[in-house]
């Protein structure tokens, strides 16, 4: 059984998603970190995906989920933060391939875009496949010194 932790976090497009994820994680033995938000209230989707980039870059978490309507703001504010790599993908192979080879961190959903099956698919691929190394090795570690 998984002992590491997930983070987890969304605005108000994905609370629905976020609390399915979250049952799957916990059925499946995962420690959850869940950084919000809960209702379709109206927030920033920013405010979350740093929270949730920061809570990785702090040790609190190995890897994270992030949803929101597309998949696409939240991404881009976690990437923000060094050592983030958060993938949007929108099905099986996507999220298969942002693990062997972008060793993505971070998952992120548009809950608007897929329905929960193909999201629980991802997220089961997403953490079942590990980076494939050797010349990927490299090309992830140039995301490390930007220009």
């Amino acid at each position: 059984m998984p002992t590491e932790t997930i983070a987890i976090a969304c605005d108000h497009g994905g609370p629905e998603l976020k609390a399915l994820l979250k049952t799957d994680l916990e059925t499946e033995g995962y420690k959850i970190l869940d950084l919000g938000t809960d209702t379709s209230e109206s927030v920033d989707y920013p405010d979350f995906g740093y929270a949730l980039a920061a809570a990785i870059n702090d040790g609190k978490a190995s890897k994270g989920i992030l949803i929101c309507g597309t998949g696409i703001g939240i991404s881009i504010a976690a990437n923000r933060y060094p050592n983030i790599r958060a993938a949007v993908v929108h099905d099986g192979l996507s999220a298969r391939l942002c693990r062997e080879h972008n060793d993505a961190n971070v998952l992120c959903l548009g809950a608007r875009l897929i329905g929960p099956e193909v999201a629980r698919d991802c997220l089961d691929i997403f953490l079942n496949t590990e980076f494939g190394g050797d010349r990927h090795a490299r090309r992830v570690e140039k995301l490390k010194n930007p220009i």
